[in-house]
Formats: C-alpha cells, structure tokens, sequence
C-alpha cells in the first residue's frame, strides 16, 4: 500500500493512493501515527480497503500532499553512510554508523518549498531512503529488524553546510531548519519492495542531474541500521530513520555548489514516488 496525508498544511487527512489516485480514507482511519502503527494499523487498512473497493471518495487533484507519517517522535539521520558520498567528501569511511537528530519541526510535504534560512548561504539538497518503524524497537538483532519496519518513503535531507560543518558543536543545527525534511509522496509499505537495498535515488537542481545512486552503495544497511540505533534509544513506531545520501552533494563539488532562490529540486527513489520542492529566500515568507 502507499499511504498519503492531504490537505492544508497541520491539517491532513490520511489516504491512500492506488494506480495514479489518491483516495480518501479518514472516514476510518484517524491518521497515521504511532497508535496507527502500534496497534496493527497497517493490516486493519488492508482488510478495510478491501472491504470497500470503489466506494472510497478520490481527493481532488492538485491537492496538497503532507509528511505521510503524523508527528512522528523523532526523525534520526544517518550521516556519509554511501561509500561513494564518503569519498567525494574526502571522509574515511565510519566504523559505526554516525548519527544525527533532525528536528521534527523541519517536516514538510514532498513539494512544499524549501525555505534558505537567514544568514545561509550554503544550503545543499540530500536525496536520502528514510524508512519508518512500524513497532517499538529497543536492543533489537539485526535477525529481528525488519519486522520493527512498517515501510519506506523518499526525503530530501535538506542542510546548510556552514552551520553544520563550521559553527562548531554538532551537525544538527544545520540539519534541523524549517522546511529541511521534505518527505513523501508517500510511505510505501514494506511488502511492496522487494530489496530496499537495490533501488535507484537520484535527483535534480533546475533539470540537471546531481545525484545518481543506488542503494546498494549503503555502508550500514537497514537491518544493521535499526539495531545499532535500537542500541542507543528506543525507537517509536512513525518514528522516522533516514539513511544517508550518495554521491553528488553540492558540497562535493569543487567549487562547492548551494541552493538559490528560485532554484528547483527534483529528486525520487524507484518505487518511492517523485517530489519537487522549489526554493525561496527566508525574506520571501
């Protein structure tokens, strides 16, 4: 299944998107949150839809897309977990997975704008495989992790490099600004990937294509992921876990490329859906 939110900003509704539409399913389900998840949400929708195929109200087209996971606990990052990203970036590759919070108050809709914060001027885009947690996770093996997984959905790991990288302290504060977690179209459920460990990610600034991966380039692997974070804090399920970026960063670039006003970001995983996020100055808003 892939699981949508629509509507006015703070005010979504879930639904469902099905062979190119999106229905609404608020009628039954409240939203998907962690009670959603905790309390076999996912199979209840299953049985649900079934029950009343074609009888499901369609949301208008051109209709807002939100976050498809509501208020989730925490958004945990992942940080130079694509050998390749790594290399361009002239790091040594981790020996344990790096990890980083980003606020969630930094969540928007999948073509929501990207908003420069003040003083920034090194704003980078991030194509990134989140994944969202479908049941409590605390010391978890890697044998049982993805049975704590509910699915899969695209982000763009929005970051203002000079906040991150020279503002001393740690990577957050360029992690966390409004609008730097654009996430969606849509959570898609995990039994409708096969290996997410074999898909393409890619995105684009104004039609040219920067990045170009595949997650098979990850260092740490989903399994790996849940369990070693399981180790550390006991992930919630909605919570959402983002597990790094290939190659192609602006900051890679020599010289380093950033974000500008009215510059327009593409990005999309196989499977995952397609987002367009255009961006704006923070004088703008």
């Amino acid at each position: 299944m892939k699981l949508i939110r629509f509507g006015e900003a703070g005010k979504e509704k879930p639904g469902v998107h099905i062979e190119g539409t999106n229905y609404d399913v608020s009628g039954f389900i409240k939203d998907y949150d962690e009670l959603f998840f905790a309390n076999g949400g996912i199979p209840h929708l299953a049985w649900m839809l079934e029950q009343h195929k074609g009888m499901l109200p369609r949301v208008a087209e051109g209709t807002r897309l939100g976050c498809p996971v509501a208020s989730p606990s925490k958004i945990i990052c992942i940080g130079l977990n694509y050998a390749k990203h790594a290399k361009e970036t002239n790091a040594a590759i981790p020996s344990e997975p790096i990890i980083f919070m980003k606020a969630t108050t930094a969540i928007t809709g999948p073509d929501d704008v990207i908003v420069i914060p003040k003083h920034s001027l090194k704003t980078d885009w991030e194509v990134e495989l989140a994944f969202v947690m479908g049941k409590k996770a605390s010391y978890v093996t890697e044998q049982d992790a993805m049975d704590h997984v509910a699915g899969y959905c695209l982000h763009n790991d929005v970051s203002e490099r000079a906040f991150q990288l020279e503002r001393g302290g740690t990577w957050d504060k360029g992690k966390g600004c409004d609008t730097f977690a654009p996430l969606g179209p849509w959570m898609v459920t995990r039994d409708e990937i096969a290996d997410p460990h074999k898909l393409r990610l890619w995105l684009s600034v104004n039609g040219k294509m920067l990045q170009d991966g595949n997650t098979d380039d990850l260092i740490f692997n989903i399994p790996q992921l849940v369990s070693y974070i399981s180790q550390f804090m006991t992930l919630l399920p909605g919570d959402i876990v983002s597990t790094g970026t290939p190659a192609g960063v602006g900051l890679g670039f020599n010289p380093p490329v950033y974000l500008q006003p009215g510059d327009v970001v593409e990005l999309g995983i196989d499977g995952l859906g397609v987002a367009k996020q255009k961006v704006v100055a923070h004088s703008q808003i």
